[in-house]
Formats: structure tokens, C-alpha cells, sequence
């Protein structure tokens, strides 16, 4: 699996242009917002979108998919519909954090644990992980041995839990039991910040290493 992180949004979340090499066909992951910026990146590498995928509700990582969804005629999966209530809320979450308005929407398809979504002749594994949102989702791509993971882990960090319906017990449960099972030299694409990997974040990091729990 290629991927390409396309910063956006004041926030600057990371959406990410996945695709299969052999066909060239991809899709689209938290398009949160900057939809030319987005456009452009698609374009500069030829791949052709089939699906837009979203982790979670919140707007940086939502707020573009009805105007790439319309302009690459594809259908909208994810989240879980844990964050229902978040895709509703979209002209409330504009107004709080000063973004251009959002008009709410609901998927093409909502996920579930275990689920798949075929892109190419990938297939992404669907993990549901709540705890930031409660339908937030992570997406596994085990050929290349890369995992996409919105808002639940980042480089030395972990996902805020003080948002409505986040739970901090969740989270740390979803990423102890889900994602530390994946291995170690897996690379993680976060919502925000820079990648990492899996055993890197297992051995150091502070909000859920090993050796917090040993």
C-alpha cells in the first residue's frame, strides 16, 4: 500500500491518499478540509479514487468529504456509527473551533470491528477502537504492514478523551488489546503528527507502554 500524508486544515490533520501500485486505484482517508490541496496531490501521483474513508466524526478529519466524495463520484465509508452524533453535529463543530460551515452526513457504509474494505487489491482491516470518539475506527493493511490511526495514538502520545462521549479508559483499553497486538515494526499513520510504529510506541510511549502495565 502507497500512502501519502496531505496535511490539512488549521489543525493540520493528516489526510492520507492510499492506493494499490499494481492498479493505481485508492482512496482517500479523513479528508478533512483544503479539497484543492487534496485534489492536487491526487492528481500529481495518477491515482484513481474509489472510496473516501473516515476514522471518526470530528470536523478536521471530515469537514472535505462531501466535496471530494461529489468530485471523485465515491462513496463514503466509516466511521462506526458510534459517532453518528458527530456527523449530525457538523454545523455545531464549525461554529466551535472557526471552521467554514459543514453540512452533516451520513456514510455510504458504517463499520464495524472485523469488517474489510477492499481498495485495489488491498484489503484494509477494520479495528473499531472508542475511547477518543466512541465510534472512532483504525484501518490495517497487513501486506505492507502499515496501520492508519486517526486520533487514537500518535507519537509519544494518545487521542484527548475530554470531548462528549470520549472515555479515557476506553482508549487506553482499544490501544493496549487492539493495536498493541499488531507488530511491533508495523509503521502507524496518525491523525496528527509525525508516523511511528508500533513497538516504538509499545516501548515509550508514556501513556501506554509496557512498562506502565508490567
Amino acid at each position: 500500500m502507497n500512502v501519502v500524508v496531505i496535511p490539512v486544515t488549521p489543525f493540520a490533520q493528516n489526510c492520507s491518499l492510499i492506493w494499490d501500485p499494481a492498479t493505481m486505484e485508492g482512496a482517500l482517508v479523513d479528508p478533512g478540509g483544503d479539497v484543492e490541496k487534496i485534489q492536487q496531490a491526487v492528481a500529481s501521483h495518477g491515482v484513481s479514487i474509489k472510496k473516501i474513508i473516515l476514522t471518526h466524526g470530528h470536523l478536521d478529519h471530515v469537514g472535505g468529504t462531501l466535496a471530494v466524495a461529489k468530485h471523485y463520484d465515491a462513496p463514503i465509508v466509516g466511521p462506526h456509527t458510534g459517532d453518528k452524533f458527530w456527523l449530525d453535529a457538523l454545523m455545531q463543530q464549525s461554529q466551535m473551533f472557526g471552521f467554514p460551515p459543514s453540512t452533516p452526513f451520513n456514510p455510504d457504509q458504517w463499520l464495524n470491528e472485523g469488517d474489510t474494505i477492499s481498495v485495489g487489491n488491498l484489503t484494509l482491516e477494520v479495528l473499531h477502537c472508542p475511547g477518543h470518539t466512541p465510534g472512532h475506527v483504525a484501518l490495517v493493511e497487513r501486506t505492507s504492514n502499515q496501520v492508519i490511526v486517526g486520533d487514537i495514538l500518535f507519537a509519544g502520545s494518545i487521542g484527548r478523551t475530554d470531548f462528549p462521549q470520549g472515555n479515557h479508559a476506553q482508549l487506553l483499553e482499544a490501544i493496549r488489546t487492539k493495536l498493541f497486538t499488531l507488530p511491533d515494526e508495523m509503521k502507524v499513520y496518525p491523525g496528527h503528527g509525525p508516523t511511528t510504529t508500533i513497538g516504538k510506541e509499545r516501548t515509550t510511549n508514556p501513556f501506554v507502554a509496557d512498562s506502565k502495565y508490567g
